[in-house]
């Protein structure tokens, strides 16, 4: 079952990689509290679940879901497949079968959210992106079909819940295939900046703004299935994308791109800016609390080795840390 309000029978990657996520969250949990034999067993099931979804759900252009009912799966599993009854799974009900789903990397958008790295194929990631950048786009509603709830109309640009470019939909796909709604839509466009897709990930979330822009509808309330929609909170994370933070209570250690720039960041106890300026090779970091307290021992920006600080810095509101980093 999943939020579409149905049951997607068989292996599809919006369930997938969110799965191998949690396989990827677990081995760290395991490893921080010492038990090693779930650590290893969260690691196998994730390696051998990332290799078999990059085999058998990608298709050149992005993942696909495998439909298998349970009756089917038992029938496989078997060997009694039989005439038509492969046709006759793609004409389930209420599955995504080969379509284009515009969150089916939430898993993978989330997993950067949290510093757990590629769940799969690293290009693949950024392939799909691009697919459903290229398929699922509209440059404006007015010919579109939808039998459903209209969140975007008229000349709005928007992206489709899902697409199915190479054929292969459903006589009734998942109630939701032909809406759009901005909690998707903000998943795949922050899946795009951090693939360094800026400027699909930019328009993407300026078409959303445009369409919530205080005159057609209101700026605060950006809608779905109901008025206030928690999914749209997802926005808050282009922020963490654009800016590299991470944060772990667990190392003490903060991270931030390397582009020169003031980013703010939040770490649920306090919160600050940090400037990143560079001269030759060398970046001048000034980190700031202007709530809270942070204690570091580690500080790392992206692509570069990771500062070691001699002793842990506490640093308390109003305070800030200068200092110097070298590649």
């Amino acid at each position: 079952h999943n939020t579409m309000d149905v049951e997607y029978f068989g292996p599809n990657p919006q369930m997938q990689i969110w799965y191998l996520g949690a396989l990827r969250a677990g081995e760290e949990m395991a490893a921080y509290l010492n038990d090693q034999a779930f650590a290893r067993k969260c690691r196998s099931l994730f390696e051998k679940g990332s290799s078999w979804t990059d085999e058998h759900l990608f298709n050149g252009e992005y993942y696909v879901h495998q439909i298998q009912t349970p009756e089917s799966r038992d029938d496989i599993a078997e060997g009694l497949m039989r005439g038509n009854k492969g046709q006759d799974l793609q004409n389930q009900d209420y599955q995504l079968s080969k379509g284009c789903l515009v969150d089916q990397l939430v898993g993978q958008y989330m997993a950067h959210v949290v510093g757990l790295g590629y769940l799969v194929d690293k290009d693949h990631v950024k392939t799909t992106l691009q697919s459903i950048l290229k398929y699922n786009k509209r440059e404006t509603m007015f010919e579109h079909f939808n039998n459903m709830r209209s969140y975007a109309m008229g000349d709005e640009k928007a992206l489709l819940m899902a697409s199915w470019p190479k054929g292969g939909r459903p006589k009734k796909p998942f109630p939701y295939w032909s809406e759009v709604m901005t909690g998707f839509e903000y998943t795949a466009a922050i899946g795009m900046l951090y693939e360094g897709m800026e400027k699909g990930g930019l328009e993407t979330i300026s078409n959303i703004r445009a369409r919530y822009d205080g005159r057609k509808r209101s700026p605060f309330d950006e809608a779905e299935c109901g008025h206030h929609y928690a999914r749209a909170m997802a926005s808050w994370a282009a922020i963490l994308a654009e800016s590299g933070f991470l944060y772990s209570g667990v190392d003490q250690s903060m991270q931030f791109t390397d582009a020169p720039g003031e980013y703010f960041w939040s770490n649920g106890q306090a919160w600050g800016i940090c400037a990143i300026n560079k001269e030759d090779d060398a970046y001048q970091v000034d980190l700031q609390v202007l709530y809270g307290s942070v204690e570091l021992t580690e500080f790392r920006l992206e692509a570069h080795e990771t500062m070691v600080f001699e002793n842990p810095r506490l640093i308390n509101e109003g305070e800030n840390l200068e200092f110097e980093y070298t590649r």
